[in-house]
């Protein structure tokens, strides 16, 4: 895991940022890490609340971590922040994917 720990190095070392959050959070991803992914893309939001393809792969991770609630509610306020911005592609991958999470039966049990 060389890639992730260069970046929590960096992390380590106060270089902390949107943009390091976000690709921590998508190194995590890859390896199926839900958690820590969504850790780190939500504080990517946080550093820059405006950073759309943090908001659409924060709502890929919490739907991998079968967080329904949570992505649907993550893709709406993705959507939103990307419309305002002028982020049209991101907003049309969101819709995309809200409209599928929308469409996945409740996992039981």
């Amino acid at each position: 895991m060389p890639i992730i720990e260069n970046f929590e190095k960096l992390l380590a070392a106060g270089q902390d940022s949107a943009l390091l959050r976000f690709s921590l959070g998508q190194a995590y991803l890859n390896k199926n890490q839900y958690d820590k992914a969504i850790e780190h893309l939500r504080r990517a939001t946080q550093h820059d609340i405006n950073y759309s393809a943090a908001w659409k792969l924060l709502g890929k991770a919490l739907a991998a971590a079968n967080q329904i609630t949570e992505a649907l509610k993550t893709y709406q306020q993705g959507i939103e922040i990307a419309e305002a911005k002028g982020d049209v592609q991101a907003a049309k991958e969101m819709k995309v994917f809200l409209k599928r999470l929308q469409k996945t039966p409740p996992v039981t049990g």
